[in-house]
């Protein structure tokens, strides 16, 4: 696996090239995430390891950036420790989040898991597209229909639109959901997963596409 480390500060970087290289990865660098998005474009890596705090464009940033234009998986590796760090960095389209100071083999793990998800997700993207009423899903070309009129979602709308739909009329628990669109377990309040609820109906042009289950989480209908 061709694996893509953005990261500033060179003693981590030896640290982390050395061992993904003995773990059998072959590993380039850059320091900068001007550099980095020029690598994604130019590399086609298999994943991007990435440190919020370059020196020239704040780490989110090049997250969004990279994901605007490319499906590659990204695990943010940052000291930033807030839950509103990880939160922003998940809704820029990080697949994994990893705290500073951690262990090498915690993100060979964190590595193999993102990895899994990533071809278990590519074996259900040859579908071509996914008809509800008059919603379309295009999971091959990530476009959305309504009504043949295009309805634009941000990754992370996309994400939670692609998830509900699977099994109409199935009750997703937020635990569920939180897990499977953001890749992280949460705790405590789920504001940020109704916000997004609430911008995809209006996106969709109605709350009846989701509708939600008092003390457990959302279920996905086609409105009559």
């Amino acid at each position: 696996m061709h694996v893509l480390l953005i990261e500033d500060d060179p003693a981590i970087t030896a640290g982390i090239v050395d061992a993904l290289t003995g773990a059998a990865h072959r590993v380039s660098h850059v320091g900068t995430g001007g550099a980095g998005l020029r690598a994604v474009r130019d590399e086609a890596p298999d994943l991007v390891v990435l440190d919020l705090g370059l020196p020239d464009i704040d780490g989110t940033d090049v997250c969004r950036r990279i994901r605007a234009d490319s499906s590659v998986p990204i695990i943010v590796i940052s000291a930033r420790s807030e839950e509103i760090d990880r939160v922003l960095a998940l809704e820029m389209g990080a697949d994994d989040f990893l705290v500073k100071p951690f262990g090498i083999r915690e993100l060979i793990a964190r590595i193999r898991a993102v990895t899994r998800r990533t071809l278990s997700d590519g074996q259900e993207a040859p579908s071509t597209e996914r008809h509800l009423g008059p919603l379309t899903i295009d999971l091959r070309g990530q476009r959305i229909t309504v009504n043949d009129t295009p309805v634009h979602l941000t990754a992370i709308e996309y994400q939670l639109l692609v998830y509900l739909s699977q099994e109409p009329g199935a009750v997703r628990p937020r635990s569920d959901i939180l897990r499977e669109v953001w890749k992280t377990e949460w705790f405590g309040a789920t504001k940020t997963l109704d916000a997004h609820v609430a911008a995809l109906r209006k996106k969709l042009g109605s709350p009846a596409w989701i509708e939600s289950v008092r003390a457990v989480g959302f279920r996905f209908e086609i409105p009559a």
